[in-house]
């Protein structure tokens, strides 16, 4: 994206250096990388930053306006709603491909939102290690608003802690150590002071909730959430029984509230408009179908990373919705082959990090992660025996 810099990277690269990269950022915490890290940054200039920003504080100030709840109170399906829904969600992500116009700029499209945490801890470590095998331009960062590590880790911690000790409050998820994106997990117990346990290992007495810290029955006053659950969905009928925990009345606090991931999710893009947000529908709401449904995406409502999905749409596929309330019909935003590398161009998306810490107006963006791809569609399956794709992050010009 900027032609000089991404010259002098890809010139200067070499595969030892990767190597020793890669050698360096398996061994903080050794086997628990889980996902191929592709073999650059995405240099990002500083007007494209700011498309990007623009798009996300108008969907913010869609978010923080009062009535933003009332305009999402169907987002939630029935049978999963938490009770003690909080005043807003501790952390919004912003997902937006890099595509090119039609008079030929790069330009972000917004793809996906969620009102639930990512690889917060995990970017802090990327960009240290990155550092120590790479020269990174002057005046570049993965930071924004004028964060640097220190600032964004202690942001990151009083958000997830609040007003308890870090002994009292939990990671949860389900089998933490055994999911894919388990190396953020164990960044967030070494720069915040929690610990990641289990949901089957949670202990209910009453209304309280506890866990085993080293043996000793410890009280969990605060819940940092990463539970899922459309893969709750999935497990087998032991652990959904004891998911049922959810949806009890408990005296912890969340962080944040799982009603967040549904409230702001797909189901909130039809209600925005921006140039750089491209036009959803409530597939139910639709009263003349496209006749260019080639280039519509359609989406269920409630499934994550990408299930059922599907990209070449025809009226086939819309016939077959037996609930179009549940899908939406977005259009297709083009990914331009932004990041030259060795071989082929990658396409490229970024996904922008909001904190909103308790007491604040709004959420502000902090930091972001980026994902490089050569396939049909974003992710490790599209992405297969390819170099120079896979997680990543951005370093943008102030």
């Amino acid at each position: 994206m900027i032609p000089a810099i991404r010259k002098a990277y890809n010139e200067a690269f070499t595969k030892e250096s990767y190597v020793a990269f890669l050698q360096e950022l398996n061994g903080v915490h050794p086997g628990e990388l889980d996902f191929r890290v592709a073999e650059t940054p995405i240099f990002v200039p500083k007007d494209f930053t700011e498309k990007i920003l623009d798009a996300c504080e108008s969907i913010v100030d869609i978010i923080v306006d009062p009535k933003f709840k009332e305009l999402t109170k169907n987002a939630i399906p029935k049978n999963l709603q938490v009770p003690g829904d909080e005043a807003h969600s501790h952390f919004i992500a912003f997902d937006f491909g890099i595509c090119i116009n039609e008079a030929g700029e790069y330009e972000p499209q917004l793809i996906e939102m969620q009102g639930f945490p990512s690889l917060f801890a995990y970017e802090v470590l990327l960009d240290d290690v990155f550092r120590n095998h790479f020269t990174v331009p002057e005046n570049f960062s993965c930071y924004l608003n004028g964060y640097t590590r220190e600032t964004y880790i202690q942001l990151l911690k009083e958000i997830i802690i609040g007003n308890h000790n870090p002994e009292n409050v939990v990671l949860l998820e389900i089998f933490p150590r055994k999911q894919k994106t388990r190396i953020d997990f164990y960044c967030t117990e070494e720069y915040s002071g929690i610990k990641m346990v289990c949901l089957t290992k949670l202990i209910k007495e009453g209304k309280k909730l506890y866990y085993l810290n080293e043996g000793k029955k410890t009280a969990i006053k605060r819940i940092f959430n990463r539970v899922i659950f459309d893969d709750l969905q999935q497990q087998t009928p032991e652990v959904q029984e004891k998911g049922k925990i959810f949806f009890e009345e408990l005296e912890v606090e969340w962080c944040p509230h799982p009603n967040w991931f549904y409230r702001i999710s797909k189901y909130t893009l039809p209600f925005i408009r921006h140039q750089y947000v491209p036009a959803t529908f409530f597939l139910n709401e639709i009263k003349q179908m496209p006749a260019d449904l080639e280039n519509y995406v359609l989406k269920p409502l409630f499934s994550f990373a990408g299930q059922g999905v599907i990209i070449d749409v025809t009226q086939q596929d819309i016939d077959n919705v037996k609930d179009p309330e549940n899908w939406i019909l977005q259009q297709k935003v083009k990914y331009a082959d932004v990041i030259e590398t060795p071989d082929i161009p990658a396409k490229a998306e970024i996904r922008m990090f909001y904190f909103w810490k308790d007491g604040e107006i709004r959420p502000v963006a902090t930091n972001n992660l980026g994902r490089l791809s050569k396939g049909k569609m974003i992710g490790v399956r599209y992405n297969k025996d390819k170099e120079w794709v896979g997680g990543s992050f951005c370093l943008f010009a102030s």
